[in-house]
């Protein structure tokens, strides 16, 4: 059976939002909300930022964590959706070291700090674009490895969900998002970049926060800098 398009639009809609608020460390998802993760502004409904001129676009922070959690360079963190990555689109992470003299449960992240560590991918197909996150399961937990290279230190490591469902013309991206609070072991000896900011890494204009119901789209390229790898 074949569905309208305004019809599969409509079902995306209405399917539920989500926020990320626990790490998962060595495979297993933080016991309790908030604990090395930042409080964001969608606790209560998982209300995604759709501004990206907004500073919501760096953490959406409505308070920080009095917790971090130490991590290895070279092992796998990720985060978990409390409802699962219930729309479509790409899923990236970012990282940024905390500059010397400041304190990582208070710093802001502001600034050409930011370093793009990880993207899921994505697949095109007959019908368009598949994410791994969406298709065929929708997943509740996303992870990333932490380049080996990294330099050890204070950092915040941002999830990003970028939902298309409504983005077929420029400005109906909408962005779920939320940074941890980590400290980083090991001897890595890396240049990480390009360094970006949030707000200012992307434009309303990027091709990557667009996506046409028809024509059905070829081919797709995420927003942002590239991904540093070590």
């Amino acid at each position: 059976m074949k569905f309208p398009i305004s019809l599969i639009v409509l079902a995306a809609t209405a399917q539920a939002h989500y926020r990320f608020s626990k790490l998962i460390l060595d495979g297993t998802p933080e016991a309790k909300e908030w604990v090395s993760v930042r409080q964001t502004k969608n606790y209560q409904d998982d209300h995604g930022v759709t501004d990206v001129n907004s500073a919501d676009l760096r953490c959406f922070q409505m308070k920080g964590s009095a917790g971090s959690a130490t991590v290895a360079a070279g092992s796998t963190i990720g985060f978990v959706a409390d409802q699962g990555v219930t729309h479509p689109g790409p899923v990236q992470f970012y990282m940024a070291k905390v500059p010397s003299g400041k304190d990582l449960a208070t710093w802001d992240g502001s600034g050409n700090v930011w370093f793009k560590v990880a993207y899921l991918g994505h697949t095109m197909t007959a019908k368009g674009v598949d994410w791994p996150t969406y298709t065929p399961t929708i997943l509740k937990n996303v992870s990333f490895k932490i380049p080996a290279s990294l330099p050890a230190g204070d950092y915040l490591v941002r999830v990003e969900s970028i939902a298309l469902h409504q983005a077929q013309q420029p400005g109906g991206a909408q962005f779920y998002l939320a940074c941890a609070q980590v400290k980083v072991t090991g001897d890595g000896t890396g240049s990480p970049g390009p360094l970006v900011s949030f707000p200012g890494a992307y434009k309303v204009s990027d091709s990557g926060l667009t996506l046409p119901v028809y024509p059905v789209p070829t081919s797709y390229s995420p927003p942002g800098p590239a991904v540093w790898t070590g």
